[in-house]
């Protein structure tokens, strides 16, 4: 431990054992725990303990019948614990029986202080932390502890209830652990005690009606096998499966919720993954949950790697059968052609989907949720029924806007029930992209076209709904088949692109900004996706679109500023935004586009509109954008000279990432080069460095990457940083050294960089020459400021010293200077 603060440890522990003072909030005694904890990980506690005694003291004058605050005792519990945890340490601390007095029934179990949660919380958690070894083990045998938190895991606080769980489950892994030498007997009376009283609780607890304490064994049992993958795990499964499988007699099945945890707990152990029974009884639970039960065990079950391929096909029927049922009232079919054979539209779950509004989209939610989580996986199950799923989705779709013409009863019911349900429509537009990935018949990917301009188009679709249709339409359309010969889009999606763009140009019409901002976040991507095809091409430019996105640079939310700018730098790129009357000469109007967004650069007055321009101009000068590409030193001087200015901070950072773009092409460096990687870059020749440098200086890149060495925002600074790190390896040492850094030029930027150092960046720096840029990088400690901008702004004060300072500041033990408070 630091001296310092051996020093001011016992000035901090009387003022905590003082009932008198004010106490230190909660939040920094859970950093002086964690401290301690860093401190006896690092070296014996036990001398800890020796050299610093009060620490002793602080625990014995909370054996003392005081009124402590609750904070304070359940400090000095958890302390106890985590000082206790090294066995020797505990043995020095139980020659005074100081942790019976703290852990057993004549400490805080029997104060006032006990009905505080947090005092029943510290005590459990000081028992976690000290139950580490054997000696633990018979002293939470001895001192009783154990029936106290067998009655915790009924506590009021859930904190509480689960802290007892969790501390029964890692006592009983510790008791099988001690004695893992050799099989362990499956006889009872042969397992350590503490073993034997954890089991005998959770077999009572499972034969109880109550099903809160069902469900407390079964999580303490789920955890267990969690963290034990031994033989001990085969012997508890063997001694506790059939209380477990007993809860299946039962109706309802109680805590089924925990027992699907358990079971599948117990599946993914090693060791119980051969045990025949084990598969047995996931079987029997698929067939006794309800369907909203069963629906998790079911994917879990189907996660799985060693499982039987006949539980995997009946797991797989239960997750759809919700979907059957949806197909079967929508088409009326005694026969659902393509879902797997068991798939069957079960009464109980008709029953259910009927029952209410909540049950109905509650299941359905679920069941798209989890067949879209086994979608992309590789051991979903084969053959994939792509083409019955892509009918359930569009029929709950329909189902849900009143398109769907049912005509049986259910039917009608189910559409009365999902009727402007956004949460189900969220959800089987989410499943729906997802099904993309897979492929389809025609008549049948026109359907979900269709559907989906349905969505596009109706008024009713609320902000996130539309979202959500205008993703799934991205993906679809990304899936769709190609011409035969080319890589142009088929005469299907390019039919639909006509109907789809009248819907966009809508919408970017909407009142609603958040559906302005998904229209150009899709028109964005859809040009990124297809702008080089001659056909997207075509019917884009023929459109009001990309008018529609260049007057909302000018709308009145910031977001949708910023994603029209996004928008217009892609469209750009690729040439697409010319008008019909001139689709081949877009000179003009790129020229207007690149003022329009040097004005909203300088003159927008949020934030996000003008990091979307600094992104755009990045990535034209990287791709060699027309305009940019006339001129690049010009565009760059005057980008890094709006940007310079900026007060956020994140502008500034991009213009130093566009710095490097222009840096980086400037001194010929190819562009697949990391500037950032381990290798060093290739030296440049003098020759061309002398004339990189010269346009360097021109655009006053020096200036704007210095400046911001010392921005007030580390990850201005940080990339500064690295970007004339970047330089400095490029460049050669060229000319002398002395005779440079003896220049009025030199010590004009070294007294800038003073100034700027200390808070005065107001002043510019003059023109600046080549060979004083040089001298300047190769004589500063680039390196100890990268180091030094790596640490965490409050290194200082998140030190030890500065924490125990902080505590005692409180209580007034410090002088008015010598907190350091922050």
């Amino acid at each position: 431990m630091d001296p310092g603060c051996s020093q001011l440890l016992p000035a901090l522990c009387a003022a905590l054992a003082d009932p008198r003072q004010p106490v230190a909030d909660d939040t920094c005694l859970e950093k002086l725990l964690d401290w301690f904890k860093t401190v006896t990980e690092a070296g014996p506690s036990v001398l800890l303990l020796q050299e610093n005694p009060c620490l002793v003291e602080l625990l014995f004058q909370v054996l003392k019948p005081q009124d402590l605050s609750s904070g304070v005792l359940a400090f000095s519990l958890r302390l106890a614990g985590i000082l206790a945890a090294q066995e020797d340490c505990f043995q020095y601390l139980q020659q005074g029986e100081l942790l019976l007095g703290l852990f057993g029934e004549s400490g805080p179990l029997g104060r006032a202080a006990w009905t505080a949660p947090t005092v029943r919380s510290g005590w459990i958690q000081g028992l976690r932390s000290l139950a580490q070894h054997p000696s633990a083990l018979q002293f939470l045998e001895g001192c009783g502890a154990l029936g106290t938190v067998f009655s915790l895991q009924g506590d009021p606080s859930l904190f509480v209830a689960s802290a007892a769980g969790q501390l029964l489950a890692h006592t009983l892994v510790l008791s099988m652990r001690c004695q893992a030498e050799g099989q362990p007997s499956p006889q009872a009376p042969d397992w350590p005690p503490c073993a034997q009283q954890i089991v005998g609780h959770v077999e009572e607890s499972l034969r109880s009606a109550a099903t809160p304490q069902v469900t407390q064994a079964l999580n303490v049992l789920s955890t267990t096998l969690g963290h034990c993958h031994g033989p001990w795990a085969q012997v508890l499964w063997v001694r506790l499966s059939p209380l477990v499988a007993g809860l299946l007699k039962k109706d309802p099945v109680p805590a089924a919720h925990s027992l699907v945890d358990l079971l599948l707990s117990a599946a993914r152990s090693p060791v119980l993954s051969s045990d025949c029974s084990l598969w047995g009884t996931l079987a029997q639970t698929l067939s006794h949950l309800s369907c909203t039960q069963a629906g998790p065990l079911a994917l879990g079950v189907l996660k799985l790697q060693d499982c039987p391929q006949a539980l995997r096909a009946e797991a797989f029927g239960v997750l759809l059968q919700p979907l059957a049922c949806v197909l079967k009232a929508a088409a009326q079919a005694p026969v659902l052609p393509g879902l797997p054979a068991g798939t069957v539209s079960d009464s109980a779950v008709v029953d259910a989907l009927l029952s209410s509004k909540s049950a109905c989209v509650g299941l359905l939610c679920q069941t798209l949720a989890h067949v879209e989580l086994l979608q992309p996986m590789p051991q979903r199950p084969s053959p994939w029924p792509q083409v019955p799923l892509l009918e359930a989705a569009v029929t709950v779709l329909r189902l849900c806007n009143g398109s769907a013409a049912p005509t049986s009863n259910v039917g009608g019911r189910l559409c009365v029930v999902l009727a402007g349900c956004v949460r189900v429509q969220r959800a089987a537009l989410d499943f729906l992209g997802t099904l993309s990935q897979g492929t389809g018949p025609q008549e049948l990917v026109t359907q979900v076209f269709a559907v989906l301009l349905e969505y596009l188009k109706s008024p009713d679709s609320s902000p996130t709904v539309l979202k959500k249709a205008f993703q799934a339409t991205l993906g679809w359309l990304r899936a769709s088949p190609r011409s035969p010969g080319c890589c142009e889009m088929d005469s299907q999606g390019q039919l639909f692109l006509r109907e789809l763009l009248p819907v966009l140009q809508k919408r970017l019409c909407s009142p609603c900004w958040e559906v302005r901002d998904s229209g150009l976040e899709f028109l964005t991507q859809l040009t990124r996706c297809w702008g080089g095809q001659a056909g997207f091409r075509h019917i884009l430019v023929a459109s009001e679109v990309p008018k529609l996105a260049e007057q909302l640079l000018r709308d009145p939310e910031s977001y949708v500023r910023a994603s029209a700018v996004t928008a217009l730098g892609q469209l750009s790129s690729q040439g697409l935004r010319a008008t019909p009357a001139s689709p081949e000469a877009p000179g003009d109007q790129q020229k207007s586009l690149l003022l329009d967004l040097l004005h909203v650069l300088s003159a927008d007055s949020e934030g996000f509109p003008r990091r979307a321009v600094m992104q755009v101009f990045t990535e034209w000068l990287r791709d060699g954008q027309a305009e940019v590409a006339e001129d690049p030193e010009q565009f760059v001087g005057r980008v890094l000279a709006v940007a310079s200015q900026d007060l956020d901070w994140e502008v500034r950072a991009q213009g130093l990432e566009l710095a490097l773009v222009f840096l980086a092409h400037t001194l010929g460096q190819p562009a697949a080069h990391c500037p950032y990687a381990a290798a060093p870059p290739e030296v440049a020749p003098p020759g061309r460095l002398d004339e990189a440098l010269q346009v360097l200086c021109r655009v006053r890149l020096f200036e704007f990457a210095f400046r911001a060495l010392f921005d007030c925002d580390r990850p201005v600074a940080q990339k500064s940083c690295d970007l004339l790190l970047f330089l400095r390896a490029r460049a050669a040492p060229c000319g002398s050294p002395q005779e440079v850094e003896s220049s009025p030029d030199v010590a004009s930027v070294e007294a800038a960089l003073q100034r700027w150092r200390a808070g005065q960046q107001g002043q510019p720096l003059e023109e600046l020459e080549p060979e004083a840029v040089l001298a300047v990088l190769r004589s500063m400690d680039l390196e100890g400021l990268r180091g030094a901008l790596a640490e965490s702004s409050d290194h200082v004060e998140k030190s030890p010293r500065s924490l125990l300072q902080d505590i005692l500041a409180t209580v007034g033990i410090l002088g008015e200077n010598e907190a350091d408070c922050y």
